[in-house]
Formats: structure tokens, sequence, C-alpha cells
């Protein structure tokens, strides 16, 4: 038995590329970073902070997805597959490239409100209930029916 699954938490690296092919499937790719932090080990030694750079794969409706919502810099997590493909350059020479073919994927960066915000409360010219609004009762003492046990 065997297992080919990768979980990434990191950045978008470029704004995708979108491609639809002859047969009408749609393609997405870009780059994703995913950063190590950097640490001190016990002698004093530094170790630095470490980047790694990943080739995304996202197929049809996925593919959709990435195009209207996906962009630079957007924190993403990602589940999938690693597909290491060969080619041969213009000179011949045959070169191999790794890539995560992404099933799986979660918009964790947190977007700006388009919205306007909430119109302000209605000022009360009367102070008692002005106070009496913005002041919340204290909550009850706890009984033995609260207890969980």
């Amino acid at each position: 038995m065997s297992l080919n699954k990768l979980m990434l938490i990191g950045h978008v690296g470029k704004d995708p590329d979108i491609r639809i092919l002859e047969a009408g499937s749609k393609v997405a790719t870009f780059s994703f970073a995913t950063t190590e932090k950097g640490y001190t080990l016990a002698n004093g030694t530094q170790v630095p902070e470490r980047t790694e750079w990943h080739n995304i794969v996202v197929w049809r409706g996925l593919a959709d997805v990435v195009e209207k919502y996906v962009h630079k810099g957007d924190k993403l997590y990602l589940e999938g597959k690693i597909r290491t493909r060969s080619y041969d350059d213009s000179r011949g020479i045959k070169r191999y490239i790794t890539e995560l073919f992404v099933d799986n994927m979660e918009m964790l960066s947190v977007k700006p409100q388009q919205a306007p915000p909430p119109p302000p409360l209605p000022e009360h010219t009367n102070n008692q209930t002005r106070s009496a609004v913005n002041e919340c009762p204290p909550p009850p003492p706890p009984t033995k029916d609260d207890l969980p046990f």
C-alpha cells in the first residue's frame, strides 16, 4: 500500500494562470510559497527562515473557483497529491518538474469588508434611557444544576 497526499498552508506567489484546453477542461496554475520560521539551536546557532516554492495545478470546477477568487498574496490551505513529469527542452535535454495537483482548497485570507458600516445607534435625549440601553444585567450566580457532573 502507498499514499501520495499533501497538505499545505501558505501564500499565492502570483495571480493564477488560467487555460482552457481543447477538450474544454479548465486548468489553473500558480506558484505557492510555504515558509518555515527560523529558530535558534540550544548551542546558539541561528537556523534561518526557509521558504519553499511549489508549482500548483488545479483542474475543472475548482479551477473556476481559483479563477474568480484567488489572487497573489492570498493565504490558502491546499490538499492534493505530488506529480512529477518530464519534457525535453529546446536543446534536447530532459527536464523534470514536480507539480502539486490540488483537489481540495480553503481560503484562509480575510478579505476587507466592502459593505458600508452599520449606522450608529440613535441618540437618546434621556440619560437614564441611554444608560439602561448600554448596561447589561450581571449573570445569575451558578447553581448545582449548572454543573456538568
